[in-house]
């Protein structure tokens, strides 16, 4: 169970630092973008699971009635449902997540990360769009 959480850490700490190689560090620290990112990723997992527009659309509308939760508690109930999402699809977790780090991780795909952050629109949470890209 440690070497697991030792090794979630390292990956938690080798992801920032990718974050902050291909945007720079101001990117990687903004609060806003993270959240517009993870939000990104978190629609893109699931319409890739089969969920409908419509469906995410009643659970925006659900979770937008609510108070906000705690981050810190709210991060938690992310792994705590992600984890079992990820074995119901047969997918190993850490293996998921370090195959995505190393494919981001190469000189042709930081460089498309790189221009597609660059064509960004200031203020916008949609990420920039570069021809061919889908990162």
């Amino acid at each position: 169970m440690e070497a697991l959480a030792q090794h979630a850490t390292s990956f938690q700490v080798r992801s920032v630092a990718w974050v902050r190689e291909a945007f720079g560090t101001e990117p990687a620290q903004c609060r806003e973008e993270r959240a517009h990112r993870f939000l990104e990723e978190a629609l893109e997992l699931v319409q890739a699971a089969g969920v409908s527009e419509e469906e995410v659309l009643k659970l925006v509308a659900y979770v937008f009635a609510r108070p906000a939760g705690d981050v810190t508690q709210e991060t938690g109930g992310v792994l705590l449902t992600l984890a079992p999402f990820a074995a119901a699809h047969g997918v190993d977790l850490m293996a998921a997540g370090e195959a995505e780090l190393a494919r981001v991780s190469t000189p042709e795909i930081l460089a498309k990360c790189r221009a597609k952050n660059a064509a960004r629109i200031e203020g916008s949470p949609l990420p920039g769009q570069v021809k061919g890209t889908q990162e």
